[in-house]
C-alpha cells in the first residue's frame, strides 16, 4: 500500500510535488490506516485525483493518497436510478459502466479524465441552465475523517455536513464512496455553428432557454464565435468519420478560422460531452451571476483593445443552475462561467490579473481548481456559508492533517495555525 514518493506533476505542468510517501489503498480499511498513521506522525495527507486542477489543491511534499485502485461500481438501484461507486472512478470509465447498466449522469463537463471525487471536490460542471454542477448529482458519500472515523453521509442523516461534503476541496476527509442520482441512458444531438459574437450575445437568453446544453467560445482577436448546442434525441448514434473526429479535436485544441461553419453528430451522452484535450494550457475560470455575462464580455473586449496581451486561445462561456452547496461557486444563483486560457509556458500575468479584476467587479467566484488570486478575506465575503464550512472542517479534521501549505494559505486568516 505504501510507496516512496516520486515527483508528481499536474496535467498542465503548472504544479509539481515530491511526496515523501504515496499511499495506494485498495479498500476503506487501508485509507483509515493511512489517515491514522499521518495523524500519529503529525503529517499532512492530500488525495490525488487525475491532476487536472491548475492550482496546488492536491499537491504535497509530505504524504499523498491515490484512489486509482478504488474504482468501479459497487451497487446499482435501477428502480431509484442511483448507483454507488468507488471515489477513484474516472468519469470516462463511469460513463461506460453506467451505460452498460442502461443509466447515465444527467450532465457532464468536457473532460472525462477526472475522478468522481476530484470532480465533486472542485465543483466540475457542464453547461446548461437546467443543470447544476456535478456535485449536485451526489446524494450520498462515505468519508474517512481526520480522526480515522468512517461516516456514511446523506442529506437526511447529516444535513449540514452533507452540504459541506458535496464540494469540500478534500479538507473534510477522504471521500471513498459516492452515491449518484442518475437517469436512464440517453443520446444527444450535438450541433456547432460559427456566428458573429454580437449575434450570439443578442440571442444568448433564447439559446440558453431553448437548448438543453448551450455554450459558446469567442476569440480575443476576432468578431466571430463558435456556438455549441446539445439536445436529446431518439436518433441512433452514427459511427463517426475520421474527418469529423479530427475536426472536433482541431477545434478544441487550436486556433479558430479554418473550420466549417456548421457541424453535427449524435452520440451517447457520456461520449457527446467529452472533448479530446491535446494542447496543455493554463486556465482561469470564474462563475458570474448569469445576468452579468454580457457586460463582462464587453469590458473584457474593451480592455483587450487597449492592451497587447498576445492572447489567442478561445474564451469559453457556459451556464449552470444555482444550488445550495456551501462552497459551490453557483451557491444561491443561476450562473454563467467564463474561462480564459493561456498556452502552457506563456502565463501572461497582466492578462490574468486584468481579466480577474473585471470578474471580481461583477461578483465573480473562481473555479476552485483553476487559477485565481483570492484568499480567505475575499471568500468570506463571497460565500455566505464560509464560516459554517470552517467550523465543520475543525470538527471533521481537528488536527489539520488534510491542510497542505497551499490550503493553509488559502484559508489563512480563518484557520488555526
Amino acid at each position: 500500500m505504501i510507496k516512496r514518493g516520486r515527483k508528481w506533476r499536474n496535467w498542465s505542468g503548472s504544479v509539481s510535488a515530491t511526496p515523501r510517501t504515496v499511499f495506494n489503498p485498495i479498500h476503506i480499511e487501508e485509507v483509515v490506516e493511512a489517515v491514522n498513521l499521518c495523524r500519529k506522525e503529525n503529517r499532512t495527507l492530500r488525495v490525488l485525483g487525475s491532476g487536472y486542477s491548475f492550482t496546488p489543491i492536491a499537491a504535497s511534499d509530505d504524504a499523498l493518497l491515490s484512489l486509482d485502485r478504488m474504482q468501479g461500481i459497487l451497487h446499482v438501484d435501477r428502480e431509484a436510478n442511483t448507483a454507488t461507486i468507488w471515489a477513484g472512478t474516472k468519469l470516462k470509465m463511469l460513463g461506460e459502466l453506467l451505460h452498460s447498466e442502461g443509466m447515465a449522469q444527467e450532465n457532464l463537463g468536457d473532460v472525462d479524465a477526472h475522478s468522481i471525487a476530484g470532480a465533486i471536490g472542485t465543483g466540475t460542471h457542464g453547461s446548461g441552465l437546467a443543470f447544476g454542477n456535478i456535485s449536485t448529482q451526489v446524494i450520498g458519500l462515505t468519508v474517512v475523517t481526520g480522526s480515522g472515523e468512517v461516516i456514511d453521509c446523506t442529506e437526511r442523516s447529516h444535513p449540514e455536513l452533507f452540504k459541506a461534503l458535496q464540494l469540500s476541496l478534500g479538507v473534510l476527509g477522504v471521500i471513498v464512496q459516492v452515491t449518484l442520482r442518475l437517469r436512464p441512458s440517453y443520446r444527444l444531438r450535438c450541433e456547432s455553428e460559427r456566428a458573429p459574437l454580437s449575434t450570439c450575445l443578442e440571442k444568448m437568453e433564447a439559446l440558453a432557454s431553448t437548448n438543453r446544453n448551450f455554450e459558446f467560445h469567442w476569440f480575443p482577436f476576432a468578431e466571430s464565435c463558435y456556438i455549441y448546442t446539445m439536445n436529446e434525441t431518439e436518433e441512433h448514434a452514427a459511427e463517426r468519420s475520421i474527418s469529423g473526429y479530427l475536426k472536433d479535436v482541431w477545434l478544441g485544441n487550436s486556433l479558430f478560422g479554418t473550420l466549417p461553419t456548421l457541424g453535427e453528430r449524435v452520440d451517447q451522452s457520456h461520449l457527446a460531452f467529452a472533448k479530446k484535450r491535446l494542447v496543455r494550457c493554463y486556465e482561469m475560470e470564474y462563475n458570474l451571476p448569469v445576468e452579468s455575462l454580457r457586460i463582462v464580455i464587453k469590458e473584457m473586449r474593451e480592455r483587450m483593445a487597449l492592451e497587447n496581451y498576445g492572447a489567442h486561445l478561445p474564451i469559453k462561456c457556459g451556464f449552470v443552475k444555482g444550488d445550495s452547496i456551501w462552497l459551490s461557486p453557483a451557491y444561491g444563483r443561476d450562473s454563467a462561467y467564463i474561462a480564459v486560457r493561456l498556452p502552457r509556458g506563456k502565463l501572461n500575468e497582466r492578462y490574468v490579473e486584468d481579466m480577474e479584476r473585471i470578474f471580481l467587479r461583477h461578483g465573480g467566484r473562481p473555479h476552485w481548481g483553476k487559477l485565481h488570486s483570492l484568499r480567505a478575506r475575499q471568500f468570506k465575503i463571497a460565500y455566505p456559508m464560509w464560516n459554517s464550512f470552517l467550523e465543520t472542517r475543525k470538527w471533521m479534521d481537528p488536527d489539520g492533517i488534510f491542510l497542505s501549505p497551499y490550503l493553509r494559505e488559502l484559508f489563512f486568516d480563518e484557520l488555526e495555525d
